[in-house]
């Protein structure tokens, strides 16, 4: 055991070595600080807060270049996609009348539906009723959903009792770890999505506000982005004390996965959030995975798959809560070109107890620059840093 610890801490020492010349080489200052787009963003002089000077304040035109509105292009191989219970039917049902409304009655992209037991004929003939565009419900295999067979019972019982002690939410849940673990790294390789390569992720009891005129699909394909977000919070460090230690290993095996133009300074960043990289070992932000558009290619992509089966077999899924979210951040953050990352600021959208809120005659019961409806939240936004560090575009 001695062995191992030792070989452990000279492979995270490796990995951090080679991530700190690989940073000094490719993000400079200026470079860090310059804005994908040419426009530059001040930083509030304390905390991560932008109440008051959100750029969801200014009047918003949408994305720049050519925009495909309905009818005026062949749709693309995508999915409006949702993981739900049979007994979420009612909060589906509200997020689709939202979406159907504000886009998808637009564009008639599929649905596709997920579950780890049969969908009940009142889900389906209900959902159907709100679409007009074709609904697809789909079994979850049992080799994709189970808990593997190297995770330890006892020890995953016991380690769900220290992160109950530390108030992490869900720990005690085995469903939601699975969750996130077929979230992470298993959904993309479901048979019935085995054609489809963009997906938009919907869950029960989310809300869309602004009317969205042009196939987001499209836009993501013409332009060559990865990766779509709406919301970029930081995460709980109790719940993922392990995570960027085992992230260090997997970079110190595989250093030319390292993405050139990487968002390492997002990451890596501890001048907001101190007590946050103490704990954890990074910055912890991370883009709220229950809103996103992306491409599926990334994840089957050879070193993604690389990455999460290097996580998947370290257990931390099941000994702590590491969620899809900082997951899919971390590897798009250090593996992907930060320039193919797509805050979608027009898109207004709330999951409790957050907002994405523009400024735009296409928006209804969204407060412009509203960032959250609870109290003591505003410095959970990580925005700050990625528009310092990354773009705002």
């Amino acid at each position: 055991m001695v062995a191992k610890g030792i070989l452990r801490a000279l492979i995270s020492l490796a990995a951090l070595t080679t991530l700190l010349l690989v940073f000094y080489n490719y993000s400079s200052p200026a470079s860090i600080r310059r804005a994908h787009s040419g426009a530059k963003f001040v930083r509030p002089k304390t905390g991560g807060s932008l109440k008051g000077i959100d750029p969801l304040l200014n009047p918003e035109k949408g994305p720049p270049g050519k925009l495909w509105g309905p009818g005026e292009a062949e749709r693309t191989s995508a999915t409006l996609l949702s993981l739900v219970r049979n007994n979420e039917l009612e909060g589906m049902i509200s997020a689709m009348r939202d979406l159907e409304s504000t886009f998808n009655h637009k564009f008639n992209y599929p649905w596709t539906f997920f579950n780890d037991e049969e969908f009940s004929k009142e889900f389906k003939e209900k959902t159907q009723a709100e679409t007009k565009a074709e609904c697809r419900y789909e079994i979850i295999p049992k080799d994709h959903w189970e808990i593997p067979s190297w995770i330890n019972d006892d020890l995953m019982a016991e380690s769900a009792k220290i992160l109950e002690e530390k108030k992490v939410q869900y720990s005690g849940l085995k469903s939601y770890h699975q969750m996130c673990r077929w979230n992470s790294g298993k959904f993309y390789d479901h048979p019935a999505l085995k054609d489809i390569r963009w997906y938009w992720r919907v869950e029960p009891k989310v809300h869309f506000f602004c009317d969205v005129d042009y196939d987001v699909f499209k836009y993501m394909e013409d332009n060559n982005k990865t990766y779509g977000f709406v919301i970029n919070i930081y995460d709980s460090p109790e719940s993922i004390e392990t995570l960027w230690p085992h992230t260090l290993e997997f970079l110190a095996e595989h250093p030319d996965y390292l993405h050139p133009n990487n968002a390492m300074a997002w990451l890596a960043d501890a001048k907001n959030r101190p007590e946050h990289h103490q704990k954890a070992g990074y910055s912890t932000c991370h883009f709220w995975s229950n809103f996103e558009i992306a491409d599926m290619d990334f994840w089957r992509s050879k070193k993604y798959r690389d990455y999460f089966d290097h996580l998947d077999r370290a257990g931390g899924f099941f000994y702590e809560r590491w969620g899809d979210a900082p997951v899919h951040s971390i590897a798009l953050g250090l593996m992907e070109d930060k320039n193919k990352i797509h805050w979608f600021r027009d898109i207004g959208y709330q999951h409790i107890p957050y907002f994405n809120c523009p400024s735009s005659p296409k928006c209804s019961s969204c407060q412009a620059g509203r960032f959250t409806d609870g109290t003591g939240l505003d410095q959970e936004d990580c925005r700050a840093n990625w528009f310092e560090f990354a773009h705002m575009d």
